[in-house]
């Protein structure tokens, strides 16, 4: 782009899966101007497209900001590798591609909570919106929609094993995890069509590409939000080595994610003003709870050695393997390349006193020692357990005023007695899977953490040193309808004008799967708003 806008109507910051969606949808008005920055660049690399290419690019130096926690007091001092995505499409350009919205629970909790029109039936009509259902359309699913959602076919006879396992120890047989009930077990659908990854950025702004009135920036990273008093009127950001700036004549809507959203605002002077002060930086709004109410899912992994080659550890283990893995892809766009990180899935009550499932299982057919690891020499399988609904809370805050130094988060996982109860007792169903009939025949011993490690103990101490995320932080511009919370159930800033924020922070609560869908769908939700919003001004 040989020349940069001075102007829009709304400036949009980041291009993750809401920002996709909400950038995407407000330019389908054509009297109003929308400007998408993203810090990363465009999906040149192959491997985003792949949908295994996850395995290659999570940790990529480019496309990954390979972030880290600082070092976890419940985990044994270990720092938590946080990678979070810059490329179009953020997370959902590399994330692995379960679509998996949440409990209806957990949004008619959030209206609990005073979030209006956020409850279950209040949000349903954009997932249905955003949705593209391969299995057609019905009163749970959309068709038509951006985003495609596929079957993984055709299924393996050790996932379909998996399956009967679950079956076996008493849960119904689930297809659908977003229908009437999450509860059970079943095949994970994903965010793919014919064989290919479809991220947001493929959903929603390679068809708006052609909008004269849609700009997408890439390579711009936003430095500060500029304020004239209590409002905001743009954004500054670096392109190019340049220190740039835009105006926005109506809002800037932050979509930079549960790490990013809350830096922009601390780094601008929103936040709390104590700690505002201590990094240097002179306070412009006091807002106590931005950068706080941090939470994540925390996952633990058990491994096994199979003793049949029906994993992928076993075909990649050959030549003749790979090229056999290759064809599949290039002839038929079928095969392990487009597995994604979790065939099949379980939710599952662990905890006596939950009314509904408080752990979900991914089965995974291979196995590495981290995620996004080398594939095992052998044979081998991965189940593991993500407590749904944590009660530890982290926080995100500054090393000091200069917006090139990452920001310091604290998880402090495991950190409730609850949430460490529900990983042990989540490691003590994937056991009971692995002994079931449907299974035995398939496991020749259980590799990692194995059997030296028993007991709520062993297994709790087996989480605190291999334990670690599954890349979904939420919450830290989390919504509200108390004073106390950063934005209201508009998405508007407390006590900031023209300043909204829609993306994973905004969540009051984590929701109990994947994070992809449901930040879809606070995207196609802010744009509705936004939009009403302006329609009801211009009437007035």
């Amino acid at each position: 782009m040989s020349s940069l806008p001075e102007s829009a109507d709304y400036v949009v910051v980041g291009a993750g899966s809401a920002g996709c969606a909400l950038a995407a949808r407000l330019s389908e008005d054509p009297g109003v101007r929308v400007v998408l920055l993203e810090a990363g660049g465009r999906a040149t690399n192959p491997w985003l497209h792949v949908p295994i290419g996850y395995a290659k690019t999570m940790y990529h130096p480019v496309l990954s900001w390979n972030l880290q926690t600082e070092p976890e007091p419940e985990l044994e001092g270990r720092r938590i590798n946080w990678p979070r995505w810059r490329v179009l499409g953020g997370s959902s350009a590399i994330n692995g591609l379960l679509y998996v919205r949440g409990q209806h629970e957990d949004f008619d909790h959030w209206r609990q909570l005073g979030c209006t029109g956020w409850s279950a039936a209040d949000v349903l009509p954009f997932f249905r919106k955003a949705e593209d259902q391969q299995r057609g359309a019905d009163e749970w699913h959309g068709t038509g929609g951006p985003l495609a959602v596929s079957d993984l076919v055709p299924r393996s006879p050790l996932t379909e094993a998996f399956i009967a396992a679950g079956q076996e120890i008493g849960l119904p047989r689930n297809d659908d995890f977003n229908g009437a009930s999450q509860e059970g077990v079943g095949p994970f659908q994903v965010t793919a069509r014919a064989g290919w990854r479809c991220s947001a950025a493929t959903a929603y702004l390679r068809p708006a590409r052609g909008r004269r009135n849609l700009v997408v920036v890439t390579g711009a990273a936003a430095e500060r939000i500029l304020l004239e008093g209590r409002r905001a009127t743009g954004i500054q950001f670096r392109h190019g080595g340049a220190l740039r700036s835009i105006r926005a004549a109506r809002e800037v809507i932050l979509c930079g994610g549960a790490i990013a959203s809350p830096r922009l605002m601390l780094l601008s002077g929103i936040g709390p003003a104590a700690e505002l002060k201590e990094a240097g930086i002179e306070p412009a709004h006091d807002l106590p709870d931005v950068g706080r109410n941090l939470q994540d899912h925390f996952q633990a992994r058990m491994v096994f050695r199979c003793s049949r080659p029906g994993t992928l550890n076993a075909q990649m283990a050959t030549l003749l393997g790979r090229i056999g893995i290759g064809a599949q892809f290039a002839f038929n766009r079928t095969g392990p390349l487009t597995i994604s990180a979790g065939v099949a899935g379980l939710f599952a009550r662990v905890l006596p006193e939950s009314a509904s499932p408080d752990t979900q299982f991914h089965f995974i057919p291979f196995s590495a020692d981290k995620p996004g690891g080398g594939l095992h020499p052998f044979s081998g399988f991965t189940i593991s357990t993500c407590q749904l609904r944590p009660e530890s809370r982290g926080n995100i805050t500054l090393r000091g005023a200069d917006p090139t130094l990452p920001a310091v988060i604290r998880a402090n996982y495991l950190s409730a007695e609850l949430d460490r109860r529900c990983t042990v007792e989540g490691l003590k169903l994937i056991r009971r899977v692995a002994e079931t009939k449907a299974m035995r025949e398939w496991i020749e011993a259980e590799y990692f953490p194995g059997p030296d490690w028993q007991g709520d103990d062993g297994l709790l101490a087996h989480a605190r040193r291999a334990g670690t995320t599954i890349f979904h932080p939420t919450s830290t511009c989390r919504m509200g309808g108390d004073p106390g919370a950063v934005v209201d159930p508009e998405l508007r800033v407390n006590g900031i004008a023209g300043l909204r924020v829609a993306d994973a922070s905004i969540m009051p609560t984590v929701v109990s799967g994947n994070t992809n869908a449901a930040c879809i769908m606070i995207g196609e939700k802010a744009a509705a708003m936004i939009r009403a919003s302006a329609q009801a001004r211009q009437a007035a």
